[in-house]
């Protein structure tokens, strides 16, 4: 795979140049040649002048592109407006295949469709590429669509970008289509020579505390814990409503836990009413967290990935940062962060409106992101691999006073939500069984009724109350610390046992009294899992109390029945078990 930057500044060292590639390729084994067009230019004439251009000199060649930010060249930023990237591949098994939709959220699906039927009848692809206009939609709907890929496909990319959000609209172009304001172009990749990695790049750092979205509607965030969720800023940062808000926010974007990765959000303004504008979609019931970024945690960031993509051993490596990165770097130093990938390959891309990538079959939708896509022809060559130098900046010997800031608060969290969720804990669990107490057994009781009622449970519920045999003789005969250890005893019994079911949970009623809950069961099952108990604890011997049993009732809940009716029937059930010799387990269904 051999890869030729060119800037497009005139016609005559613009063909110049590609007379050179072309007479690389009569000289050199050169199979297919793909052309990336990025360019922060968005006067289409100009574009489809260079495209015009590749038409005529390049017939053969496959080019597509889109509007950007700004253009990435040699891992740094580049001035000039339009970069044209030709990738040659020198395998005569790769293979490539360009194509491009309409994408609105009313027809994606239906372009995705088409994506998954070529990938269907062209088993050799195992990369797509992806450029997207994606302003003003919501991209949950398409990443969900997209996961439905076969999972071994990489997918990666980026959104197109107009500068002017009022007045332009961002386009997408490919080979014999026109330019789309509203499109999505795939480059499907692969070929049993055709090697990728792709990967991502945050830097940003999240703190400990966590907050619920209660309300959102695509990319407008309106509560976070019930709250208007521009308050979470005014609160802890002391960020203001003003023209400096996507400024400031910029250093504290939102971490958004979707498919188990942290994906950054990054507010762009205020509504009237409080609710934030963000970069993309948000998720009701997601949580999210802030997250503080700082040059030196980024590049430190870098410097780990960086190994990994050296040690794959690229020929070419295509990036697509965010926008906002760019604006946060500010245009000096924005260039430190993809700079030293040129010692491992040759790097060039673009500044994006939203990173595009596929983890662990899921299609995610990054902002305030670095997406890497890293290829290669051919099996690593040892003798050729080049090391990845790291970022270059000088480690600093005193701790900034940030990353101490965000220690004490990490800390300090960390220790308040450890307390809540133990006072959590107290209030919900018995202290001497650890099981649920009776207040929780209940309330879990009246859920599961509620969603037998609705239809929404399985239809299936069952109680089993217990009783332990004789235990007031226990408690008079060998003092309350061994009868503690009989509850005890029996509390670990039941834990044991209904973690073995997904639908099962224990908790004590009140004094040597249990219940336990299970749904989702068959009543033999039901049957054989309370039996099991009842052996388990007869088979216990204590230090003094020696062996013990426990009297067993069993029920199933019934339609339109009361929790108070269904309890009523297991504690008869109980009390036949004991008044036929107890020790035994007893049915009841009426």
């Amino acid at each position: 795979m051999k890869q030729f930057h060119l800037i497009y500044k005139s016609d005559e060292e613009f063909l110049e140049k590609l007379d050179e590639i072309r007479q690389w390729c009569d000289t050199n084994a050169a199979y297919r040649t793909v052309f990336r067009i990025y360019s922060d230019d968005m006067d289409t004439e100009h574009i489809t002048h260079v495209c015009n251009i590749l038409d005529d000199k390049m017939p053969e060649a496959l080019y597509f592109g889109c509007t950007s930010n700004a253009n990435i060249l040699d891992g740094s930023l580049m001035e000039s407006s339009i970069l044209v990237i030709c990738t040659v591949f020198e395998y005569e098994t790769t293979q490539a295949i360009l194509l491009q939709y309409p994408f609105t959220e009313d027809n994606y699906k239906e372009a995705v469709d088409d994506l998954k039927r070529h990938c269907e009848e062209n088993p050799w692809v195992n990369s797509i590429e992806m450029l997207a206009t994606i302003m003003d939609m919501s991209m949950k709907g398409f990443c969900d669509e997209m996961s439905t890929l076969p999972k071994d496909i990489q997918v990666f990319g980026g959104g197109a970008f107009n500068p002017d959000m009022d007045d332009e609209v961002a386009h997408v172009f490919s080979k014999g289509n026109s330019f789309s304001g509203h499109g999505i172009i795939f480059l499907l990749l692969g070929g049993e020579d055709f090697h990728a990695y792709s990967t991502f790049i945050s830097g940003w750092k999240p703190l400990e505390r966590r907050f619920r979205i209660t309300k959102a509607d695509k990319e407008v965030l309106y509560e976070l814990d019930g709250r208007p969720a521009f308050e979470v800023y005014k609160r802890f940062l002391n960020i203001e409503k003003n023209d400096n808000f996507f400024s400031n926010t910029l250093e504290f974007p939102l971490f958004l836990e979707r498919e188990g990765v942290d994906i950054l959000r990054c507010p762009l303004s205020v509504n009237d009413d409080n609710s934030l504008v963000m970069s993309s979609d948000m998720e009701e019931n997601a949580y999210v967290r802030i997250a503080y970024g700082d040059p030196e945690t980024i590049l430190s960031s870098i410097w780990q990935d960086g190994q990994r993509i050296s040690d794959f051993q690229p020929e070419v490596i295509q990036t697509f940062s965010c926008a906002a990165r760019r604006a946060f770097w500010g245009d000096q130093n924005i260039s430190k962060e993809t700079v030293m990938f040129k010692d491992v390959a040759p790097t060039a891309g673009f500044y994006t409106h939203g990173e595009f990538l596929r983890m662990n079959g899921n299609m995610l939708n990054f902002n305030v992101t670095l997406v890497i896509a890293a290829m290669r022809e051919g099996e690593p060559a040892e003798d050729k691999k080049r090391v990845f130098c790291g970022p270059v900046f000088k480690r600093l010997d005193k701790i900034p006073m940030i990353w101490r800031f965000v220690s004490f608060i990490e800390a300090s969290t960390a220790e308040l939500e450890a307390m809540n969720r133990m006072l959590s804990d107290m209030a919900i669990t018995d202290g001497l069984s650890g099981l649920y107490n009776r207040a929780e057994t209940e309330r879990r009781i009246n859920s599961e009724m509620e969603k037998f009622d609705a239809g929404t449970g399985d239809g299936r519920i069952y109680l089993i109350m217990l009783d332990i045999d004789n235990f007031k003789k226990v408690n008079d005969v060998y003092g309350h610390r061994e009868g503690d250890q009989v509850i005890i005893g029996l509390s670990n019994v039941l834990r044991q046992v209904t973690e073995e079911f997904s639908q099962a949970t224990a908790g004590r009623w009140g004094g040597e009294e249990f219940m336990v809950i299970m749904a989702d069961e068959d009543m033999d099952t039901v049957m054989g899992a309370a039996e099991k108990i009842r052996k388990k604890f007869a088979s216990m011997t204590f230090d003094s109390a020696g062996q013990q049993t426990v009297s067993v009732g069993v029920t199933q809940a019934k339609a339109g029945e009361t929790v108070d009716a269904l309890c009523t029937r297991v504690d008869k059930a109980l009390y036949k078990a004991k008044e036929t010799g107890k020790n035994r387990v007893v049915r009841l269904d009426e």
